[in-house]
């Protein structure tokens, strides 16, 4: 599955970039909520699938101590050429090439949507390793009425209700903090949910 993820970005990877691959093309809601969210994350940031670096190199300008990975190279070219003061790699969020308790904060906006519900455990998994206590994971996610696979641009992709989402956060050792939908009067673009959770205490 990654694998075809990988190569279907790669393939389309300068037309992404084109039509997605900066801050204007972001809604001015995602824009501040993921704003507040780091304001609020006590330690370095982390922008686990980051595609062409935009989110990542917006952090950075905020004052975040922030890198990026992603598992697409051409991706991670472009968003070095376009953002050199800005750390990026590359690899896989199914396995984060990251040490244990490290972070302040994930986002994963919308890197998820092509992990299906046997899959998705993996990177969640992943986040609740590298992040530090109380540390705090933002997800960005396609929403739906149930769990279900469509027709994405570049290669399927799933849609989550947010309370099936919440569901996966809690089996991986997270607390739901708070959860925001938003659906369009035309339904274009498609309907758009964020999770925002805290690793849960081990106390």
């Amino acid at each position: 599955m990654v694998t075809n993820v990988e190569a279907a970005y790669t393939d389309r990877a300068a037309e992404y970039v084109e039509h997605l691959g900066t801050m204007a093309s972001v809604h001015p809601s995602d824009v501040q909520l993921v704003s507040a969210w780091a304001a609020e994350v006590e330690g370095p940031l982390l922008d686990a699938g980051c595609g062409p670096g935009h989110w990542t190199a917006f952090l950075a300008e905020q004052g975040h101590d922030v890198h990026g990975i992603d598992s697409v190279p051409a991706f991670v070219d472009h968003a070095r050429g376009s953002h050199p003061h800005v750390p990026f790699a590359v690899g896989s969020i199914d396995a984060l090439d990251v040490a244990a308790d490290t972070h302040g904060g994930v986002l994963a906006w919308y890197s998820l949507i092509h992990h299906d519900p046997g899959s998705i455990r993996r990177p969640l998994d992943e986040f609740a390793r590298v992040l530090g206590p109380g540390g705090m994971l933002l997800v960005g996610f396609f929403v739906g009425p149930v769990v279900e696979a469509f027709d994405h641009a570049v290669v399927t992709a799933w849609r989550w209700p947010a309370e099936a989402l919440e569901h996966e956060l809690g089996a991986a050792g997270f607390d739901v903090v708070e959860t925001h939908t938003r659906i369009a009067a035309t339904g274009t673009p498609r309907p758009h949910g964020a999770v925002l959770a805290r690793v849960r205490s081990s106390a």
